[in-house]
Parts: C-alpha cells; sequence; structure tokens
C-alpha cells in the first residue's frame, strides 16, 4: 500500500471516530457510518475492525460510557438520567448495566469514588494514532502566576487530583475555569518514570497570592521566554503522539537548546467542556535565548 493511500485510508477510519464522538446521543446506524468513512456498507465492519483493532459497535459503547464518567464525576449536580439520555442509552437502567459491566462501579459508585485505575484500563482505544501535523512556531511566552495542585502518583489516578483541583476552582474566585488559563506541567515521560514518582502540576492563572486552603492549592510561576508551539488536536489521552516528535523530529533538526525548565500544556478546549475528539492542547517547549 503507498504512503498516500495509507494515510487517506487512516483518515476515513478517524472520520468515523470523529462523528461518533461528537454525535453520541444519536443514533449511530452502520450504513451511515460506513457512508462517512467512503466504504461499502458490506464491508465496512470488518474494514474498520481490522484497522482499528476493534469493532465499530465496541468504539461507540466506549466513548458513550467515558464521555458519562466525566460528567458523573465534574459535573456532580447533573442528574445521572440526564446524563444517560446524553450519552445516547435509551433509559437509566440500560446505562446502568452496560457502566457496571464495564467499570465494576454503578454509576452512583462511581461518581462518589471513581476507580480511575480501571477506568483508564476500561477505555483505552487500540485504534493507531492520528498523526498531527507538526507545525512548530516560536513564541515568547509571558510569565504567568499560577495556582497549582501538585500531583504525585500513577499517571492514571491524576483525575482524583483534577477533581479536586476543580473543587477548588470552584470554592474561590482566584482563578474561574471561564476566564482563566489552565496549565499541565508534566515532570518526566510517564512511560519512563515509576507510577509512584510520576509527578504533574495542575495550574490555573491567577493574579494574587494563593492564600491557604484545605485542598493543597498552593502558588507558582511558569517562568517567561522563548518556546516552540506545536498545537495538539483530540484526546489528551494521546498527547504523547505530538510531544515525542516534538523532540525526535523537530528537536534535532531545529538548532535550538532546551531551557531548564519541563515541556508543558496549555488546555483550550478541554472535557467535558467539549467532546474527546474536540480537544485542543497547545505544547510548549521552553527554548534558550
Amino acid at each position: 500500500m503507498k504512503q498516500e493511500t495509507a494515510n487517506d485510508y487512516a483518515e476515513r477510519i478517524w472520520r468515523v471516530v470523529d462523528y461518533v464522538g461528537a454525535n453520541l446521543d444519536q443514533e449511530l446506524r452502520v450504513d451511515h457510518l460506513a457512508r462517512i468513512a467512503g466504504f461499502s456498507k458490506f464491508h465496512f465492519h470488518r474494514q474498520f475492525t481490522a484497522y482499528a483493532g476493534i469493532s465499530v459497535a465496541k468504539l461507540i459503547r466506549i466513548l458513550r460510557l467515558k464521555w458519562a464518567s466525566y460528567q458523573l464525576v465534574f459535573d456532580p449536580k447533573r442528574p445521572i438520567i440526564d446524563i444517560a439520555f446524553d450519552a445516547g442509552f435509551e433509559n437509566p437502567e440500560s446505562f446502568s448495566r452496560a457502566f457496571k459491566k464495564a467499570q465494576g462501579q454503578t454509576p452512583s459508585q462511581f461518581r462518589a469514588e471513581p476507580d480511575w485505575k480501571d477506568w483508564a484500563k476500561q477505555y483505552q482505544l487500540p485504534i493507531p494514532p492520528r498523526r498531527n501535523t507538526m507545525d512548530v512556531k516560536i513564541t515568547e511566552f509571558a510569565e504567568e502566576k499560577v495556582a497549582v495542585l501538585e500531583h504525585v502518583g500513577a499517571p492514571e489516578t491524576i483525575n482524583n487530583s483534577v477533581a479536586k483541583f476543580i473543587e477548588w476552582r470552584k470554592s474561590t474566585e482566584l482563578s474561574p475555569v471561564a476566564t482563566s488559563n489552565t496549565y499541565g506541567v508534566p515532570y518526566s515521560d510517564p512511560a519512563q518514570t515509576k507510577p509512584e514518582e510520576f509527578r504533574f502540576d495542575l495550574c490555573g492563572s491567577v493574579t494574587a497570592d494563593v492564600p491557604s486552603n484545605p485542598q493543597g492549592v498552593i502558588h507558582k510561576i511558569i517562568p517567561g521566554g522563548r518556546c516552540a508551539v506545536v498545537r495538539h488536536h483530540g484526546s489528551t489521552d494521546a498527547i504523547g503522539d505530538t510531544v515525542h516528535p516534538l523532540y525526535s523530529e523537530w528537536l534535532p533538526s531545529s538548532g535550538e537548546e532546551l531551557r531548564d525548565f519541563p515541556v508543558f500544556f496549555h488546555y483550550i478546549e478541554r472535557m467535558p467542556t467539549v467532546a474527546e475528539h474536540e480537544q485542543v492542547t497547545d505544547v510548549y517547549l521552553p527554548l534558550k535565548g
């Protein structure tokens, strides 16, 4: 298969994934999905499964339940019945059965005490990653004061820290989500770090120092300076597909040297405000000079 044809084939599959993610509350008919991909309806199931490593029916179920799990935890006042209908389930009972079968917890149990480690195992998609266009720009990042919740521990449990940080942001007007910038600062590659040693700062921009609080949020600064920046489209679970080429392909040929500060992420659009495939994240690589 020629490279151009392989890329086109992958894009057809990802058109289906994007469409499903944007229409979870709709009836998703196979013949319609086949037309979106530009495949014959007689071969679509086999073509999709062979490339994606997962059936289209399982993809739909996983994306619906993954979206619903975010709604359960990060929008705790939203009725479960509304989440069930918006996730494309006919009734709360079918939603609860499907959720418990996948997660081992009922929706109410997950909302109260989510098992994020098991969640991470259940909702990983085997689909080959979509390659983001490496459109790297050099920019001058302005120093940013931030409120920080320091996450230490397995990457799979970071959503526990996210929930705590959201709780702090909602309980104070120091860093409102709607009008403040949101950042993430990983201090190492999670794939190369022992789970108990993984560190990640959850950050929200502030204009004043952070007073003592029960969530343990503190004050830090993201330093200003030259940065290479590239935009990542889609799930932040796959952000490594943008970060790794930035180091392995762009940096060696750029003539640039790295500054003594980690790569960091600026979350432009983020779940649960948008669908997973609609997430937008700017990746910053601090440079000398």
